[in-house]
């Protein structure tokens, strides 16, 4: 019988920054360049492909990790992750040197593995997984590390993320029930939670004095962002005190939720991203990549989780 659709969307680089730094540096090529990432992020598709059953993968990509239009709305957004500030010059993130190598080689492997890689100019790989998961018509994966895509969490239309922050060997399933439980909001209200609260990893201020828990509790109250605005500027449903440190962010509350929310509606026209099993001619490439790279064993679980996966879509 033939499986239900699932489509698969793999936050690239949450990925592959995990796998550096997870496994071993000491894993080299032949000619002693680092491929401890590539090699990483193909064991990671192995277990997430056989563990969840996908029929459709993407592997999204930051085409812009520090979007200028998110930059002008609050410029410290992620300015800590650059390399150095030159006048004129684009952004370069911080990214240690024997990962920024494998990069090419990354994007060659999932080349090779049948899995497309699709990224939008000026956005990060949050937009294109926001709008890819907001307009599939099946079930939805994200895999990220990135708690700001909980709010893309939606049981109604089945879309989980699948969190890795704990590791591959303790992933968790994110649903409605997770998000309530964890931050006493819906998903639907973690991007004004998210505003609220700050995030120093994204240079995200936040409303000074509000944390996670005020921040759920006016949420709780007055349902989402406008309605607390609505409220502190009537005087009305909380205290002096909160009241005050609203009123103090309505610089920051003007643009925040922009830079927050991630995007839905791009100009996406994905390929096609069915899982399908290799022909010989790309199993001999991918074998040849593997060779020349000391790829071995990763490439050899990664083609043969996607290669069962595809075989059961096409089954009957």
């Amino acid at each position: 019988m033939t499986r239900a659709e699932r489509l698969m969307l793999l936050d690239t680089a949450s990925l592959y920054f995990r796998a550096f730094y997870g496994v071993p540096d000491k894993v080299t090529a032949p000619d002693g360049s680092p491929i401890n990432a590539a090699r990483g992020l193909l064991d990671m598709i192995a277990k997430l492909v056989t563990t969840y059953q996908p029929t459709h993968v993407v592997a999204c990509w930051d085409d812009d990790w520090r979007p200028q239009w998110r930059v002008d709305l609050i410029p410290s957004y992620k300015t800590h992750r650059v390399v150095e500030v030159v006048a004129g010059a684009p952004d370069v993130e911080e990214v240690p040197d024997p990962l920024e190598a494998q990069i090419p080689l990354i994007r060659e492997t999932l080349a090779v593995v049948g899995i497309p890689i699709v990224g939008v100019a000026e956005h990060e790989a949050d937009d294109v997984i926001g709008t890819l998961a907001t307009n599939a018509t099946m079930p939805v994966d994200i895999v990220t590390g990135d708690r700001d895509l909980f709010q893309l969490v939606d049981d109604e239309r089945d879309v989980r993320v699948i969190y890795t922050a704990r590791g591959m060997s303790n992933l968790e399933v994110v649903t409605d029930a997770t998000v309530v439980t964890k931050y006493g909001v819906l998903p639907s209200q973690y991007a004004d939670f998210a505003t609220m609260r700050g995030d120093a990893s994204d240079g995200l201020p936040g409303v000074a004095g509000i944390g996670e828990k005020t921040a759920a509790t006016l949420l709780q109250k007055h349902g989402d962002l406008v309605g607390i605005r609505e409220a502190a500027e009537a005087g009305e449903g909380m205290s002096a005190g909160i009241r005050a440190k609203i009123l103090d962010a309505q610089a920051y509350l003007d643009v925040a939720p922009t830079v927050v929310a991630v995007a839905t509606e791009l100009p996406i026209t994905a390929p096609d991203v069915a899982l399908r099993a290799l022909t010989p001619d790309e199993a001999a490439e991918a074998t040849a990549l593997a060779e020349r790279w000391n790829l071995g064993s990763s490439m050899t679980r990664a083609v043969t989780a996607v290669t069962a996966a595809a075989s059961q879509i096409t089954e009957g």
